[in-house]
């Protein structure tokens, strides 16, 4: 193995580290020698790859941004009929809600503290989706708003109870067992709940 393929090696496995103590396991205040102590190597190296433990987390963060966005475009820009591509895209939040069960509470902590992310979708996919919900209420498939309305209640329903996983668990006597099955159930009660039929 060269040395270039031996560097891109442990890059990876921090980086895998750091996402698995941050997202999965909901550690945020990890620090850089935990990180390196879960992942068996030097505490210097994190800092000679990634210049700082904020710059790591920053770098996991924007990845799982990244592979959230391109499964949103494929959706959106699929010809599929608009429920079934809505039900696409709620699948895949469920299941990355399911692989990274704090990565939702991760977020909300950054925009707390004010380190809010820069714009994901384009104002012509933006426009384009309101018409989908336009047409769809015009056929009655969809309960009459503003269907800025109709997108809220679909991130409320799919992303609130991820972000409160800890105190639902803690009040509801829920184990992470029982809260991964609820998620896996949600995709029907959305559907249901957002559209008439």
């Amino acid at each position: 193995m060269s040395k270039q393929e031996k560097k891109d090696q442990t890059q990876e496995l921090i980086k895998q580290t750091a996402k698995n103590l941050f997202f999965v396991q909901g550690k945020f205040d990890a620090t850089t020698q935990e990180i390196a102590d879960e992942a068996g190597v030097n505490r210097t190296l994190i800092n000679y790859y990634f210049r700082s433990r904020d710059n790591l987390i920053q770098i996991i963060f924007d990845d799982a941004q990244k592979v959230e966005k391109e499964k949103s475009e494929i959706i959106m820009n699929s010809d599929l009929p608009f429920k079934e591509k809505i039900g696409q895209f709620i699948e895949g939040s469920l299941s990355t809600s399911l692989q990274y069960p704090y990565l939702e509470t991760y977020i909300v902590s950054q925009i707390n503290k004010g380190n809010c992310r820069k714009k994901d979708i384009e104002t012509d996919d933006l426009e384009k989706l309101y018409k989908d919900i336009e047409t769809e209420m015009e056929l009655g498939n969809i309960e009459k708003m503003k269907p800025v309305h109709f997108i809220l209640n679909m991130i409320a329903l799919l992303i609130f109870p991820s972000a409160i996983r800890p105190l639902f668990m803690e009040n509801m006597n829920v184990t992470d067992k029982e809260f991964d099955e609820l998620i896996a159930e949600r995709k029907d009660i959305i559907l249901n709940m957002l559209f008439k039929n």
